[in-house]
């Protein structure tokens, strides 16, 4: 038998696909992981466990769909100092600052907002889109009318409001063609021309909106009626001169109507952008995007053609392209189900209407209902088929953008993502943490990012129930749980808190007794001034009476597994075989920090020293290495299982083991 010593410094690559099991040679199989679940990956390199989350109210059934898309949450940054988490379920608009549901909302009796008459049904929920300036929200639906909310003076005052747009795009639909009787006289070859018919009546009031086209050129929009034969108009393209245009050579162009309505749909997308409001995409035109005149943010008809008139491109491809999302960033940004495109800006030259059009880039699409997140080295976005996160960077050396996929070598925590939202970093042990809300089984996807390092650590969370949505009001990450609770379904909101080792927790100061109604009948872990009790079932009332009352804090709330499983231990011996040996882990010496509790490979590791008074008292924050002897068992992977049931602090930052290989047979 020979042994070696061997040491994983960190887990840097996060938990990586099985599809990898056999690359050895890759530096991520050194630091990754087998299994990394509920855990995060910190910039250092180690592991620690995940923050709990805390309960902060139980939302309608009637705003559930069996779907589970029956929410969104939505971040609102008012200012500096207020920023909201804005909760939408059928027909309702629940809102929430710094952990806190706000209530009687408009001084009323209400604690949200109703959004009953503006159909912003619980169905509709998952392909709602959205953009905010200053204190207003804008909210767009392809089957519903663009809705803006505003906050007013106070937390609870908010408005709702169908928007009025001071005028709308065209488009002929069915175009139709017509030749008037007569000839026709423009007042001017280009700019704003008034037209005279010599006779008959060719115009109308609903003449406006409509085009006049003449031989051998000139092309003119009618904006202002005058009379049966004049009306005012802007010429689009230059006619050959001022005399009267013969009759037979010129026709009224007709047909053109409002591009968003009830009949033909309305908007998809919507973002603020370098002083414009853009939309992008409708039920009946997918692939086109408007820009609004700048400053003039409901004001999309272009009229003069000047630099701050409205715009309007096409996404004319030999691919179809519905447009799912668009963004501002270093340019304007297009999403679609069929490739990614971007309205290139030389320098600081702003968008006109001369140079406004979408340079196709890549081919992959995206998923539409999962909105684009920006990193400061790109922007990310889910594959359209669900199974590939990709990041859309520009690269200096191309001169354009590129997409790259950041789940290369963990493309199996991708089960269908539904949501996905990003919290930045704050401090220096801490990541970027992107996270992705899985449909097929409720877990969510966490990837670490430092990408000016190219980390990306993934690992996946899990809780008694299943994660729904996610978002991030600056900081603090909201999601919406799906549980089963004494045999009901139910839906909770709940934040993220590094405070706390359990989820839907409840916390709070010196009492003998806690409500914990929304468990009803689940066992819940007790912590008692930061001492473990011993776990109860919730009775019917929802009340847990304390062995003891708490004299500084307690927190009551259900308990998750912490799972770390490294990759198999693959050793170069003499022969310089690596693989199909027997492998016994004879000895583990884990360095942890501020760490209370683990398990490694089946033995609970002592961090209470005996002769020490223990009970009632907190197990004391363990910084520096725990050394695990004495385990069994041969086995050819030869791997670290490192567990925590008990909800406790654990930092796991390397790990150096001894490994005992049999070569016989």
């Amino acid at each position: 038998m020979a042994r070696f010593v061997s040491v994983q410094t960190n887990f840097s690559s996060g938990e990586l696909d099985p599809l990898l099991r056999a690359r050895v040679d890759l530096q991520a199989h050194q630091n990754g992981m087998e299994q990394a679940t509920n855990v995060i990956v910190q910039p250092q390199g180690g592991v620690r466990r995940r923050p709990g989350t805390k309960y902060l109210m139980s939302l309608p059934n009637s705003s559930t769909p069996s779907a589970g898309n029956g929410t969104r949450l939505v971040p609102f940054e008012f200012s500096v100092t207020d920023s909201y988490m804005l909760c939408f379920t059928h027909y309702r608009m629940y809102v929430f600052k710094n952990g806190v549901q706000v209530m009687d909302i408009n001084g009323g009796t209400l604690d949200y907002l109703d959004t009953t008459s503006y159909d912003l049904t619980g169905a509709r929920l998952s392909e709602i889109n959205w953009t905010q300036s200053a204190d207003t929200l804008i909210i767009v639906h392809p089957d519903i009318i663009p809705v803006k909310i505003e906050r007013g003076a106070t937390d609870a005052d908010w408005t709702i409001s169908t928007i009025t747009f001071d005028s709308k795009p065209k488009y002929a639909f069915t175009p139709a063609y017509t030749n008037p009787s007569g000839t026709l006289t423009p007042s001017a070859v280009s700019g704003k021309v008034t037209l005279t018919a010599s006779t008959g009546t060719p115009f109308s009031a609903s003449s406006v909106g409509q085009y006049v086209n003449a031989s051998p050129q000139g092309r003119a929009k009618i904006v202002q009626y005058t009379s049966a034969t004049v009306v005012q108009a802007i010429v689009e393209f230059p006619f050959f001169n001022t005399s009267a245009i013969a009759n037979g050579s010129w026709e009224i162009e007709s047909g053109w109507e409002d591009v968003w309505s009830a009949t033909k749909g309305y908007p998809r997308s919507v973002v603020f952008h370098e002083g414009r409001l853009y939309f992008g995409g409708s039920k009946t035109r997918p692939s086109t995007v408007w820009g609004s005149k700048v400053g003039l943010f409901f004001d999309f008809e272009a009229t003069e053609g000047l630099d701050d008139d409205a715009v309007e491109a096409t996404l004319d491809t030999n691919t179809f392209n519905a447009i799912t999302d668009i963004v501002s960033g270093r340019d304007l940004q297009v999403f679609t189900t069929g490739g990614e495109f971007y309205c290139p800006q030389e320098g600081l030259e702003p968008i006109t209407p001369t140079n406004f059009f979408m340079k196709a880039v890549t081919r992959n699409g995206s998923k539409p209902g999962v909105r684009i997140q920006q990193l400061e080295s790109g922007t990310l976005y889910v594959q359209r088929q669900g199974k590939s996160l990709n990041e859309f960077a520009y690269t200096d050396t191309q001169a354009t953008y590129v997409s790259s996929k950041i789940s290369l070598l963990a493309g199996h925590l991708l089960k269908n993502p539904t949501r996905m939202a990003l919290r930045r970093s704050v401090a220096t042990d801490e990541n970027d943490l992107l996270l992705i809300v899985n449909s097929t089984d409720g877990s969510m996807a966490a990837f670490s990012l430092l990408r000016s390092q190219n980390v990306i650590a993934p690992s996946e969370f899990t809780t008694d129930g299943e994660f729904r949505d996610v978002a991030v009001d600056v900081t603090t990450i909201y999601s919406v749980v799906k549980r089963v609770v004494n045999g009901t379904t139910v839906y909770y909101v709940e934040i993220f808190d590094e405070d706390l080792q359990m989820d839907s927790c409840v916390t709070g100061g010196a009492v003998a007794s806690a409500s914990v109604a929304h468990l009803e009948a689940k066992t819940v872990n007790i912590n008692l001034d930061g001492a473990i009790q011993a776990a109860q079932q919730v009775p019917s009332g929802g009340t847990v009476t304390f062995s003891r009352s708490s004299t500084t804090s307690y927190q009551v709330g259900l308990n998750y597994t912490v799972t770390v499983k490294t990759m198999p231990i693959e050793l170069r011996i003499s022969s310089g075989s690596r693989i199909g040996f027997q492998k016994r882990i004879v000895e583990v010496n884990a360095l942890v920090y501020e760490s209370q509790h683990m398990v490694i490979n089946g033995v609970e590791v002592p961090f209470v020293a005996l002769g020490q008074s223990i009970l009632n008292f907190p197990v004391p924050e363990y910084t520096g290495t725990k050394t695990v002897d004495s385990i069994l068992g041969y086995t050819q992977d030869g791997q670290i299982t490192i567990e925590q049931t008990i909800p406790l602090k654990l930092t796991l930052l390397g790990m150096e083991y001894k490994v005992s290989v049999h070569q016989g047979t």
